[in-house]
């Protein structure tokens, strides 16, 4: 059976910017763009899980491949 692969992403109609993923919970995954987040590394990391979990609108979630 084909493992399937995971990936980050984030729905920008949810994104308000607060910036917790990018400058806090997970630099290394996540990006400022002009007005929300952007995923910057769509691995799905420890750091990464934090970030869903601290995400306060629930914008960032794992989707698979």
């Amino acid at each position: 059976m084909e493992e399937k692969k995971q990936k980050l992403v984030i729905d920008k109609t949810k994104c308000i910017g607060c910036g917790f993923c990018c400058y806090n919970a997970a630099p290394n995954n996540f990006t400022f763009g002009e007005t929300t987040a952007e995923v910057k590394d769509p691995t799905v990391t420890e750091e990464a899980k934090v970030a869903i979990e601290g995400c306060p609108v629930g914008a960032i979630s794992i989707e698979e491949e």
